[in-house]
């Protein structure tokens, strides 16, 4: 109390020392025998006297601030021991269930050395490296330290679990490491175990044939010459997969979407995540997959898919490239009679490319004619994709030229 300066003591029975403070040392004391202190008249004060006092206020200091400090500290090094204790858990967690889950090479594919560079070059497979979504997943672009760049597609969950279905995903997934085309998108290898499933497929540079037809200042690009190696490329594909490859694979989702070009525009078939292999005496796979205006019209009452449904959308696709628009629409007066018949062909090809070449002519018309069997309501109808690629290599003469010939002598 330094701003004390008098204060009166006496005969209070007052006990102890005397405080060091300049009121207290001049204060008249009489009638407290039992105080001491370094004032004329008292005793001096025992030593154990000080030091209890002292000690008591040492220990209040310790109560009050040493023990609240102490007891946080603790209980922080008590918090950052669980945290570190879950996270080496976790990944040990991690790394028994990779020794345990299944993770194949492929040629020189190491599998689990890949997991580990994809998961790291794409931050755990964050949204900003994505480039596309299907039905089956999302597509990531990833540079991996070990090898150039590949697309990624992770996988939605496995049937979580269930063992004899994912048996045969699985099955299914070796079954198309096997397909070697050009006009199919190389499988790299495949990754599988309880935090991320994916594919790892050859990256190619120009993206989707859809992308590419809906700019005006990039589909110019694609001369007709490229279109109809496009198409050819398509139809060579699809054949070899219903008809080279045992059992035969049903894509069920041909698109422009899933048509992708490399830096020469080769078109690639990609996309086999809704893909299912057939087996010649099964009852085929449900249906539940394809895109808006490319899907068999039987789809729409029977949930039986065969490469039929395939053929359909190929044709759908066929006449998308010549026209260079989407066809959901347009395409559905050409199965019914209407004044649309007596359109010409040469007036629905796609206008932001010069005539072509007679050469080119005969082909488009080809194309043409072949697109519109493939569409036939009845599947029994269509061609198979083997007639359909024969077609398009013999190159058979048309005996109208492209000017004179209209829809409906298509049709016929």
């Amino acid at each position: 109390m330094p701003s004390l300066l008098y204060i009166d003591l006496s005969y209070n029975q007052l006990q102890g020392p005397i405080p060091k403070n300049k009121a207290f040392q001049d204060a008249p004391l009489e009638g407290n025998i039992v105080l001491c202190g370094n004032v004329i008249g008292l005793q001096p004060c025992n030593p154990s006297v000080d030091n209890k006092h002292k000690s008591t206020k040492d220990q209040k200091f310790v109560f009050i601030i040493i023990f609240p400090k102490l007891g946080a500290l603790l209980l922080a090094f008590l918090g950052i021991s669980l945290v570190r204790r879950t996270r080496i858990n976790e990944r040990d967690t991690k790394q028994n269930n990779m020794q345990h889950e299944e993770i194949f090479s492929i040629s020189d594919f190491d599998g689990r050395r890949m997991y580990e560079e994809i998961i790291k070059v794409t931050s755990d497979f964050n949204v900003v490296y994505c480039i596309g979504k299907g039905g089956s997943g999302s597509v990531c672009k990833a540079k991996p330290v070990s090898g150039s760049v590949v697309a990624v597609k992770k996988l939605h969950p496995i049937l979580d679990g269930e063992e004899a279905p994912r048996k045969e995903f699985l099955s299914e997934i070796r079954a198309l490491v096997e397909i070697r085309h050009q006009n199919i998108v190389k499988l790299r290898g495949f990754c599988s175990h309880c935090c991320h499933s994916f594919l790892v497929y050859d990256y190619l540079e120009k993206g989707s044939l859809a992308s590419i037809l809906s700019k005006d200042c990039e589909a110019d690009k694609l001369d007709w010459s490229t279109r109809v190696r496009i198409v050819k490329g398509v139809a060579h594909a699809l054949s070899y997969m219903h008809h080279d490859f045992s059992p035969p694979v049903v894509h069920r989702d041909i698109s422009s979407k899933n048509i992708l070009l490399d830096y020469e525009y080769e078109p690639v078939v990609s996309d086999f995540g809704t893909a299912k292999l057939l087996n010649p005496d099964s009852s085929n796979w449900t249906a539940g997959a394809g895109t808006y205006g490319y899907i068999a019209p039987e789809l729409a009452y029977t949930t039986k898919v065969t490469e039929k449904c395939d053929v359909y959308s190929f044709g759908v696709l066929a006449m998308e490239v010549i026209m260079g628009k989407q066809l959901a629409d347009f395409m559905s007066s050409f199965s019914t009679p209407s004044a649309n018949r007596d359109v010409l062909l040469n007036d629905v090809l796609d206008q932001r490319l010069p005539p072509p070449t007679p050469n080119i002519e005969n082909e488009l018309i080809t194309i043409a004619r072949l697109a519109i069997a493939c569409r036939h309501s009845h599947p029994q109808s269509r061609p198979t994709m083997h007639m359909v690629s024969q077609a398009l290599s013999s190159q058979p003469a048309n005996s109208s030229r492209l000017p004179e010939i209209t829809l409906e002598q298509l049709l016929n």
